[in-house]
């Protein structure tokens, strides 16, 4: 069956898919996984080795991604932080940089330093290789806004000034030539969680991601789940006092001012008196690491300004709860690092209050900061190996097509 048939795409696709979820995988175990007959596996696992997408042991007879077809790189845009990965074929790691942030420069110095990072990683990953480093496959970038789902533009990153309606995967894919994917910073951690962390085979999850804001991604069916809009998870702006519903909470939005880092930050700064730099930047304002080092030296005052903000997260939770029923919660960011156990606690003690019949497990990310970084991997990896996909088809069309040597019309 020629492979530019649609059933023939579509038994590649699913092929490709079930070898990138593991490193090495048995040829009798990828026939049940995509119950193709052992004839039409070989053929099309033939088809995948001879475009350099798998590597064939046929001593083990199992096949796996060739990590040298390429690499990926994968970025995460914070409030605070620019953190790039360059990956191989198989998602690991050849070079990593993290980067501070300045969200008052807006957007176009910023994407300067995505484009100077990435161009820094592939000439990391080609020192000792007489120059000739992995080619860059493809790019996928998490940033903290929704990302409008027609036009994969960022559409309104409310913690970093200017970015509103911006095109950054085509400022990307300029750039580099290659497939770029756009996603929103939280659900690139639920993707990352649902690749390699505690939510492996969890079908309906919540990845919260608390930091310097505060975001959700959203799984169900086993599938992510971005909404009409994009805005999907957008917790940002949930408000658990009905008396303050004709309030204006301004880009940040209520919730984010209760329980994020800035707003702990903001609080602490009320209640212990701390103390801020004059000319401090954006960054600086936002840091809550002060309060969590007080509540670690056993400081009452900083405790209090943790239960309380990790208390309203409870409430934010528990309606979570109560529109989606998951089967688990899973807690990643910054300011989870800072408490970790004190968070899942007091949240738990909440949630657990308010359902005590549903209330599902709560996890600490497997991951940590790093899930949006496996999130983006993992899409990058996908938007590369569905464009070899694509040229791999186009060249079979192009074959076909073609008329016998020495025939004529």
């Amino acid at each position: 069956m020629p492979a530019d048939r649609p059933e023939s795409r579509d038994r590649l696709r699913s092929l490709a898919e079930a070898i990138a979820l593991r490193d090495a995988t048995p040829l009798a175990a990828l026939g049940r996984a995509t119950s193709l007959t052992p004839r039409a596996l070989v053929r099309l696992v033939a088809e995948l080795e001879r475009a350099g997408l798998v590597e064939y042991d046929r001593a083990a007879k199992a096949v796996g991604l060739n990590p040298g077809y390429g690499c990926a790189a994968a970025i995460d845009l914070g409030a605070s932080n620019l953190r790039l990965v360059l990956a191989d074929f198989r998602g690991r790691w050849l070079a990593a940089a993290t980067e501070r942030v300045r969200p008052e420069d807006g957007p176009r110095p910023t994407i300067g330093r995505i484009k100077q990072g990435v161009r820094r990683l592939l000439l990391s990953a080609a020192h000792g290789r007489e120059g000739k480093g992995p080619a860059l496959r493809s790019l996928a970038i998490g940033v903290p806004s929704p990302v409008d789902p027609e036009r994969g533009w960022v559409a309104f990153a409310n913690n970093l000034p200017g970015w509103r309606n911006i095109d950054l995967g085509r400022e990307l894919a300029k750039a580099f030539r290659v497939p770029v994917r756009v996603e929103n910073d939280a659900n690139m951690a639920a993707i990352g969680e649902h690749w390699r962390g505690v939510a492996q085979g969890a079908r309906n999850f919540v990845f919260i991601a608390l930091g310097t804001g505060i975001g959700s991604g959203i799984f169900t069916g086993g599938e992510l789940y971005r909404g009409r809009t994009g805005n999907a998870g957008e917790l940002y702006r949930l408000n658990v006092e009905w008396q303050r519903w004709n309030e204006d909470f301004g880009d940040v939005g209520y919730f984010e001012s209760q329980v994020a880092g800035l707003g702990i930050a903001a609080e602490g700064r009320r209640r212990l008196g701390s103390a801020r730099r004059s000319g401090a930047g954006l960054v600086e304002q936002r840091d809550a690491r002060f309060v969590f080092e007080r509540f670690h030296r056993g400081d009452r005052a900083a405790r209090r300004v943790l239960e309380r903000a990790f208390t309203i997260l409870g409430v934010g939770v528990a309606n979570v709860v109560a529109i989606l029923d998951p089967d688990l919660i899973v807690f990643g960011g910054g300011v989870v690092k800072g408490a970790p156990q004190f968070l899942l606690a007091t949240v738990e003690r909440v949630v657990r209050r308010i359902h005590p019949d549903i209330a599902p497990p709560l996890q600490l990310s497997a991951l940590g900061d790093k899930a949006q970084i496996y999130g983006a991997i993992r899409s990058a990896l996908e938007a590369a190996r569905e464009a070899a996909l694509a040229r791999l088809q186009a060249t079979t069309r192009k074959s076909s097509a073609a008329p016998p040597r020495g025939g004529g019309t």
